[in-house]
This record gives C-alpha cells, sequence and structure tokens, in this order.
C-alpha cells in the first residue's frame, strides 16, 4: 500500500530556516525566493508528487507551521 501526502505551510508564520528542507527524505520541500509579510522566505512543496506524507517536516519544525496530510492510494 502506498501513501500519497501533501502539507500546508502557514507561510505567514514560517521563517525559511531549512530544518524541513533538510530533513525530508524526498526532497518534496523547497524554500521560497519570495518572502512573507516579516520578509522571510518560506517552505513550499517544490516536489508535490514526491511527498508520502511521512511527517518528518512538522515534526522537526521549530516553529510548528506545518500541517501534514495524507491518504492510501
Amino acid at each position: 500500500m502506498a501513501l500519497k501526502g501533501a502539507i500546508v505551510v502557514d507561510t505567514e508564520k514560517c521563517k525559511g530556516c531549512g530544518i524541513c528542507e533538510s530533513n525530508c527524505p524526498t526532497k518534496t520541500i523547497g524554500i521560497s525566493t519570495e518572502v512573507n509579510g516579516k520578509g522571510y522566505p518560506f517552505a513550499y512543496m517544490a516536489n508535490p508528487d514526491a511527498c508520502t506524507g511521512c511527517t518528518n517536516c512538522a515534526t522537526v519544525c521549530p516553529d510548528s507551521v506545518i500541517t501534514v496530510y495524507r491518504v492510501k492510494i
């Protein structure tokens, strides 16, 4: 059974620290070149087809701004 995942990042609270990006085993997450209202770049799903919903990103996020969803396919 395979899992398909997706993440939602609260871009206004994300500080673009990159911890989620470096802990993503499927290289799904990237850091945007755009900035939020506070002037920080933010995390986003750079490769959405690769996400398995493993929750590594949400677990390591120091600001708890990532929500992970996953479904069985």
